[in-house]
This record gives structure tokens, C-alpha cells and sequence, in this order.
């Protein structure tokens, strides 16, 4: 909403999340700490993943989490910003933005890159946006771990360079989570991290509800039984006994699996990167000799394919790295399809 209001739809959706908002201009919301301490568990993964995508030494520092609506939130900001809008689609469905300057955008492209001063142009916009993408994978995990909720997932970035005025902020009151940021440049350069009202009512409502059952002990409250709590004695003394429910079985890996996957993160894979195929007869095989042009079946600018053991997993585009070749990746296969190749 333009006037900076919440409707009441908006109002009625906060209250029905277990109170994490207040009404617009009253404060801002309750519950923020735990979204925060959230975030503060990723700043560590943040870190290293942007630092090896990068190449660079990059430190993000403990957000600063607040409240905020509309005119307050844009007088902290610089004239000219990079916007990267990557909302919640499932899970904690919502509004969910990046915001940076200038100089921290540029920076940023220039690390990726391995450019001095690059041009905040369509290529620029690309690498920040992927890099957003990286940072926001990270949380989805955090949020998954806390809450349980294995469907969290985000919409593909959208980047722009625009002026603060123009940036599509959530109505209301919003959460924002300021980062420090250092890329060993001697600047410390700032990112704004934005959650819109039904984003953080639901995230915090979630954490706030698995919150007791991660007790030391296992304790849980309202009158549930306790770790320990085993025999026929309890059915006399607990009045709130309910039949047991069996959860539905479900396809994820579940925390076992997982660690053990551990365990594989040393293995060698050949990974190649495929310029493209043709089919030839044997004739014109032997044929061939030094100058002979090879058609393939891409177009030229079209993705490479990466394979990791033969099977595709990714689609990048040629970059020239310190004279070597390399690939920007810019496409993962989907979980389906890689399933389709092994089949």
C-alpha cells in the first residue's frame, strides 16, 4: 500500500499470527528475537559461502534487527540503491528484499567479476543477484532447522539499480535486519535485509511454537508427557492423555541421512562442462584433419551444460578467469530432472 497503512486483512493476518506485529506506527513487532537470533546463526555461513563464490575474504557482521515503515526506513538510505526483490513463495509466503549502494553493489560485481570499478549493468545486476540468492538459501536452511518447515522456498532474484524512492517496500511496518559488510577493501560498506509483516509473523510464530519442545530434556508444556515419563502409573496421573498420532510418511532425508552425507564431502567427482554434441559417420571422422570445423547442435551465447559423472546437473555461460576458462553458473537443474538423467 502506497499510504503506508495496513488494511485491515493485513491487521486481522498479523493478529492471527500469535501477536508478531503491532499495529502500524505502534511500535513495531513482538517476537523479533528470534528471528534474529536466526539470522545471527547463519552470519558465520554467510560469510564463508560468499567468500569462496567471491574469492574474496568477504565478513558479514551481526544484524541489527528493527522495525520500521516506509518514510523512517528510506531516510537511512542512500539517493541511489541496488534493489534485489527475492520473496517467499512457500513456507513463510511473503514480501523479501535486499538493499544495498552503489558502492557496495559495485563492489560486490567487482569481486565476482575480478573487475576494478565494473558498470552497474544487466551482467552486474546477474552476479549480485545470485550472490542474494546464495544468502538467502542459507537462511531458508536456518529456518527449515528451526521451525521444521521443509517447504520454505524463494522466487528467483530480481536486481535493479534505482533511486530510493522508487524501491517497492512492503506497506506498514516491516522488519529490517542492517548487516555490516567487509570485503577487505578498508570500507565498511552496509546491506539492508527486508521482511515484510506476514513474513515475520509467520517466522517467529513458528519458532515460537517449537520453541518448548527444544527444551533441555525434552520438557513440554500444557500438561504434555515429559522424556522419562514412561509407564502405567502416568495414564493415572497426566488427565490430558490423547491417542497416539503416527505422522504421514514423507519422501525429505531426514537428519541422519543428512549427517551422513557428511561423510561423502571428500569424494572425487569429474565434473565437465559441455560445449555441445554432434553426430558424425565414420568416414567423415577419418576424415578429419588439422583446420577442420566441427559443427555443434548449440547456438553460440546459449548455457553450457555441467555435468558432474557424466550427469547433468547445472548450465553456466564461458567467463575468461586470469587467462584460464571458466563457467558462471546460472542455472541448476531441478531435483526432477537430474532424477530423469539417472533413470
Amino acid at each position: 500500500m502506497s499510504d503506508g497503512a495496513l488494511s485491515q486483512a493485513e491487521i486481522d493476518a498479523l493478529l492471527g499470527g500469535g501477536g508478531a506485529a503491532a499495529a502500524a506506527g505502534g511500535g513495531g513487532f513482538d517476537g523479533l528475537g528470534a528471528l534474529k537470533d536466526c539470522l545471527n546463526g547463519t552470519v558465520e555461513a554467510q560469510s564463508s559461502n560468499i567468500s569462496a563464490m567471491t574469492g574474496g575474504g568477504v565478513k558479514f557482521g551481526q544484524p541489527e534487527l528493527s522495525s520500521a515503515n516506509r518514510d523512517a526506513f528510506l531516510a537511512q538510505l542512500p539517493d541511489t540503491v541496488t534493489s534485489v526483490k527475492i520473496d517467499f513463495t512457500s513456507g513463510f509466503p511473503g514480501e523479501h528484499l535486499f538493499l544495498m549502494g552503489e558502492e557496495t553493489a559495485k563492489g560486490i560485481a567487482s569481486l565476482m567479476n575480478k573487475e576494478e570499478n565494473p558498470a552497474l549493468d544487466d551482467m552486474a545486476m546477474s552476479v549480485i543477484g545470485e550472490v542474494v540468492s546464495q544468502m538467502t538459501g542459507t537462511e531458508i536452511t536456518a529456518l527449515t532447522n528451526k521451525t521444521g518447515n521443509k517447504s520454505i522456498a524463494s522466487a528467483s532474484p530480481e536486481a535493479a539499480n534505482l533511486a530510493k524512492a522508487t524501491v517497492a517496500l512492503p506497506g506498514g511496518d516491516f522488519a529490517v535486519a542492517l548487516y555490516g559488510l567487509d570485503m577487505g577493501d578498508g570500507k565498511q560498506h552496509k546491506v539492508w535485509e527486508i521482511f515484510g509483516p506476514q513474513v515475520v509473523s509467520a517466522i517467529t510464530s513458528a519458532i515460537q511454537a517449537v520453541a518448548p519442545q527444544q527444551r533441555p530434556g525434552g520438557a513440554h508444556t500444557g500438561g504434555g508427557l515429559g522424556v522419562g515419563n514412561v509407564g502405567s502409573s502416568v495414564f493415572a496421573q497426566t488427565p490430558g492423555v490423547q491417542a497416539v498420532q503416527f505422522p504421514g510418511l514423507s519422501s525429505g532425508i531426514g537428519p541422519r541421512e543428512q549427517g551422513n552425507i557428511g561423510l561423502l564431502m571428500d569424494v572425487f567427482m569429474e565434473m565437465t562442462v559441455e560445449l555441445g554434441r554432434t553426430r558424425k559417420l565414420i568416414k567423415e571422422i577419418l576424415s578429419m584433419g588439422e583446420g577442420t570445423i566441427i559443427e555443434l547442435d548449440k547456438l553460440a551465447g546459449e548455457p553450457v551444460d555441467i555435468l558432474v559423472n557424466h550427469v547433468p546437473i547445472a548450465k553456466g555461460e564461458v567467463v575468461v578467469i586470469d587467462e584460464n576458462f571458466g563457467v558462471r553458473v546460472t542455472e541448476i537443474v531441478s531435483p526432477a530432472e537430474r532424477m530423469g538423467e539417472l533413470g
